[in-house]
């Protein structure tokens, strides 16, 4: 998919050895078989692991996978095998519903170009349930990327990046028949004060209300191109309220431009993500509790930049108790890590990706299997000939239960250095 604010340095660490955590990569995507697994990957009930590329597959506008406990990769769906694209291209985030089968929305395709939400089945029987931008002037939403989430009733929300009446996003309901319902349209104050493009969707939490993040919008600052973003609160009703906005700190030290998924840990605070802010200017982790109190936990590439750098990726909290997520750039080998954080903010580099077969500049997050092992994805890397000379990407286990605590190799790091590199959306958009 497409990150569409993105930092414009690469936070490198030169040469070093490898973590003591050991990765094997399970799938090395050729664009035949896939390319670019831009969302997290789910496990099924039948313990199956899901996830789509947005490229690659037959008409290599994006894929629905399997792949078995033993590591079997399969194709269940190649996305634009309709006329005109109606199916839709470029998938994003799956979701296991109570029926057993999986929602999901594609970027693009579509009657209008504008993306869809579909239903596949594990045999990879889809369903296209409706096509956005079917309204006049796409005030039904368009380019979907988000998460959905079901509720007890069986309807999904979900939001997309733009479209609604103001052209900057909504908030929306579908229920697995397909009757969609807008419930926000962003940017509905004055200089977009609510936020706006909310790209990756909401969380539901233990108080019945939905949270998410809106990438833009919010406060001005020299330090962000479109405003900074917000964290909203919405009941299933549709009633909006902005908790925080960035950039409310000197040089956007509490952080700016979130884009992550957010989740609820077990002590009942909202821990997310944000690509820019913060020390370095290359993004936070955050908590903020039921109260709105906001609490900046960690600023990323401090140091060697070990930690990493751009965590587009939300987090997810493991059996140990320990947050875990990807950073896009940085660590040891330069090109992305996985780390582990405290809930003091405290953050371990686990494993820093090379470029080179492990893969390069993670966007998924990871997620905690019921093996307790940690899968995830990379945009990049694995086969160079693939979309040379950068690869179409990997799909990862890291050796180890998340609950472990192995130890990081010692190593001298050499001094880091700030590269300038196009957005990843240009780079692919140009390709």
């Amino acid at each position: 998919m497409f990150r569409m604010i993105c930092g414009l340095f690469l936070c490198a660490a030169m040469a070093g050895a490898s973590p003591a955590q050991t990765l094997r990569t399970l799938v090395t995507f050729d664009e035949t078989n896939g390319e670019d697994p831009f969302a997290s990957l789910i496990e099924g009930i039948d313990h199956n692991l899901y996830g789509t590329t947005v490229y690659g597959g037959g008409a290599n506008d994006g894929t629905v996978f399997k792949i078995s406990p033993q590591g079997v990769h399969t194709i269940l769906y190649s996305f634009c095998a309709q006329a005109g694209c109606t199916d839709g291209r470029y998938p994003a985030w799956l979701t296991q519903a109570a029926d057993g089968d999986f929602y999901g929305e594609t970027y693009q395709g579509g009657g209008s170009d504008a993306g869809t939400v579909f239903k596949i089945t594990s045999s990879g029987a889809l369903t296209t349930l409706y096509s956005f931008c079917s309204q006049p002037g796409c005030t039904d939403g368009a380019l979907p990327q988000s998460a959905l989430v079901q509720t007890n009733d069986g309807t999904f929300y979900g939001t997309t990046v733009i479209g609604g009446t103001q052209n900057q996003g909504t908030v929306f309901t579908i229920t697995p028949g397909g009757v969609l319902t807008t419930l926000y349209n962003f940017c509905a104050k004055a200089d977009c004060a609510d936020g706006a493009q909310p790209n990756i969707g909401l969380t539901l939490a233990s108080d019945g209300n939905f949270y998410g993040t809106a990438a833009l919008g919010g406060n001005s600052s020299p330090m962000c191109l479109y405003r900074c973003g917000t964290l909203f609160r919405i009941t299933p009703g549709g009633k909006f309220t902005t908790i925080y906005s960035f950039c409310s700190q000197a040089s956007c030290a509490d952080g700016a431009i979130p884009q992550g998924l957010m989740i609820q840990a077990k002590d009942g605070s909202l821990y997310g993500t944000t690509d820019g802010g913060g020390s370095s200017s290359l993004g936070t982790a955050f908590r903020i509790n039921a109260r709105g109190k906001f609490t900046t936990l960690h600023s990323f590439c401090t140091g060697s930049c070990s930690d990493g750098g751009i965590p587009y990726a939300g987090l997810i909290q493991a059996s140990d108790g320990n947050f875990y997520g990807t950073a896009n750039l940085g660590g040891t080998g330069g090109f992305g890590t996985v780390y582990r954080m405290t809930s003091a903010g405290v953050v371990t580099g686990l494993f820093g990706f090379d470029d080179k077969a492990d893969g390069a500049f993670p966007v998924a997050g990871v997620i905690q299997a019921t093996d307790g092992r940690l899968y995830g994805g990379t945009e990049q890397g694995g086969n160079d000939n693939c979309f040379a000379p950068t690869g179409c990407g990997t799909i990862f286990r890291l050796s180890g239960k998340a609950a472990g605590n192995e130890a990081m190799h010692d190593r001298e790091e050499n001094a880091v250095r700030l590269i300038p590199v196009l957005p990843r959306s240009l780079i692919r958009e140009n390709r």
